[in-house]
This record gives structure tokens, sequence and C-alpha cells, in this order.
């Protein structure tokens, strides 16, 4: 009889997509000592021509990535794709409009640059263990 290999269970995999190379640096680290698994993308384009996308049980997501695709353009790709991935928002803009407009559109959370560790934590929580 052969062995069976054993299951490895991994954390849920959450990925940073953000332009800023210090988020990109600081917030996988953060979600890693929350207890996930993390990958971070400098753009929204990158992350859709990575292996990455269908293993993505949350993606924190900066609104505004220019030259490329948005965050907003991304859900929309991603929901053409019929990959619905919950979205955690993140943006330096203090337009109050853009949040209930992102949270109307599915997007889990938007949270406003600079934001606590503890308001992330929760996001990703909520994102990942729905009530």
């Amino acid at each position: 009889m052969g062995r069976k290999q054993p299951v490895v269970i991994r954390p849920p995999l959450v990925c940073v997509i953000d332009d800023d190379e210090s988020l990109r640096e600081s917030l996988p680290d953060l979600v890693r000592e929350f207890g996930y698994s993390a990958q971070a993308f400098s753009s929204a384009e990158a992350f859709l021509a990575s292996d990455y996308v269908d293993q993505t049980r949350c993606l924190i997501l900066d609104v505004s990535m220019p030259p490329g695709m948005s965050g907003p353009d991304l859900q929309r790709e991603l929901s053409r794709r019929g990959r619905e991935i919950p979205i955690i928002f993140i943006t330096a803009q203090g337009d109050e409009t853009i949040r209930p407009r992102l949270l109307e559109q599915g997007a889990i959370e938007c949270l406003i640059k600079p934001f606590s560790d503890t308001a992330l934590l929760e996001a990703v929580n909520s994102a990942l263990h729905p009530k």
C-alpha cells in the first residue's frame, strides 16, 4: 500500500495590489502577522497575468494606480471573468463620495490611507469569514 501524501493546509491567500512600493512591502508582512498568506503586485495587470488569481481569497486593492487599470477596473474585470474575490479598497483620496460608491459596487471595505492595523485586520477577517 502506498503511503498517502500529507494534506498541507495553507492559510488563505490575500493579495495586495498597490503602485506604492512602501505599501507593497509593509502590507504583506502585516497580513502574514494576521495569520494569512500574502502576495504583492505593483499593478492590476501584473496580478491578472499571475498564477495567483484562482488562489486569491481576498484582495487589498489600491483605488488609483496610474498609468494602468484602476482598482475598480480590476474589480469589473474579475467580475466579467466570473471571479468573485472579496475586495478591500485602499485609497489616499479623501473624497467622501468614493467609499459609499465602492461599497455599493460590492467592496467589503474602503480604507482611507493612513489606516490602522486594526481596521485592516477587521476588514480582512470580514472578507474571509463573512457572518
